[in-house]
């Protein structure tokens, strides 16, 4: 059985490193929250670009990822019907711990996207926004707003609870960019709400010497710090923009221990491990075998990929809709307090 919060498709989720089991629940309608405790934003960060040479260290670096296997995203629509691919879903939160949920949008017909994300709930988790093209506007519970624009970031740690809308402010034209659900560890479930807009002139961003502008949205890399530092999940998150031209490589760090995931938006990707090449096509994910401590990519005519890593909670995820927490009682909390107005 399903129902909706707001305009959320409801069915719990309840997925272990043991596998994965679909239950429904009965839930009474629910009001909205009107007002709550409005959270301070945190300043944002200035960035340069420098060019940055590649990062190796012999005594660190010595074995390149494998590809383990493509994922295509699948269709679908949420919020008030808005049209997108759902790359990341239910079925691979546990392989690709800490992250929960990967959604692409990118459309030119405002039907596909006009009516937009309005009120909805969020407990248990973080937000990653990142808009390629477009105007959307944020606001919550808490009393932020934001405008997002071309190449803008928001962040939201919705903890113990928000509710916030997501409306276009544009009736024409390209809309196109990427929401990402990031798991918060059970320690920091119920944390106070967070907000960060990050204006795209002050995401980080480095050329290497082989031409890869890479933009560093969270994480580390060849001696960049990105955004958004996050200790317990320790997110990388790099938009990467490959020349035009011939192949060029690009290098990464990573740990055997995170998990990890490239998908290409535009263009197309190689996933180079010594003679040895895995080709990921535009509008695929690559899920990187937990192997090896760094990344290779190659790729030219202006190819662009997201590369994304994180380090496993390894904690049992139960999600129903826009709640994810550790278990069923908590997400009955959750709708409990939602109800009572007491989620924000």
């Amino acid at each position: 059985m399903s129902t909706e919060i707001g305009f959320f498709q409801m069915r719990m989720t309840v997925s272990t490193d043991q596998g994965q089991a679909l239950q429904a629940v009965d839930v009474s309608p629910m009001a909205r929250l009107d007002n709550g405790r409005r959270v301070r934003s945190a300043d944002t960060l200035g960035a340069k670009i420098p060019r940055i040479p590649p990062q190796k260290d012999p005594m660190t670096q010595t074995t390149s990822r494998r590809l383990e296997r493509l994922v295509r995203g699948q269709a679908t629509s949420d919020g008030a019907g808005v049209k997108l691919t759902r790359v990341v879903a239910n079925d691979l939160q546990q392989r690709l711990d800490p992250f929960l949920m990967l959604d692409a949008f990118g459309s030119d017909k405002a039907g596909d996207y006009i009516a937009g994300f309005p009120d909805h709930p969020h407990r248990g988790f973080e937000t990653v926004t990142y808009m390629l093209h477009g105007r959307m506007r944020h606001r919550d519970s808490a009393g932020n707003e934001g405008l997002l624009k071309n190449g803008d970031v928001q962040w939201m740690t919705a903890g113990r609870g928000v509710i916030h809308s997501e409306m276009p402010e544009q009736e024409e034209g390209l809309m196109s960019g990427f929401q990402l659900w990031l798991n918060l560890p059970a320690k920091d479930k119920m944390c106070p709400p967070w907000y960060r807009d990050i204006p795209s002139a002050q995401v980080p961003q480095f050329t290497t010497e082989q031409g890869v502008t890479v933009r560093v949205i969270a994480g580390h890399s060849h001696g960049t710090d990105g955004s958004v530092q996050r200790d317990a999940t320790q997110v990388l998150y790099l938009d990467l923009h490959f020349p035009e031209g011939e192949n060029v490589t690009f290098e990464q760090a990573l740990p055997s221990t995170h998990n990890a995931m490239a998908y290409v938006y535009q263009g197309s990707v190689d996933v180079v491990c010594g003679e040895d090449t895995a080709a990921v096509p535009t509008h695929h994910l690559a899920i990187l075998r937990n192997e090896g401590d760094h990344v290779r990519l190659s790729a030219g005519q202006g190819t662009r990929a997201l590369l994304l890593a994180g380090q496993p909670l390894r904690e049992p995820i139960v999600q129903y809709g826009p709640f994810v927490m550790n278990t069923k009682e908590q997400i009955i909390a959750a709708m409990d307090d939602y109800r009572a107005g007491r989620l924000a």
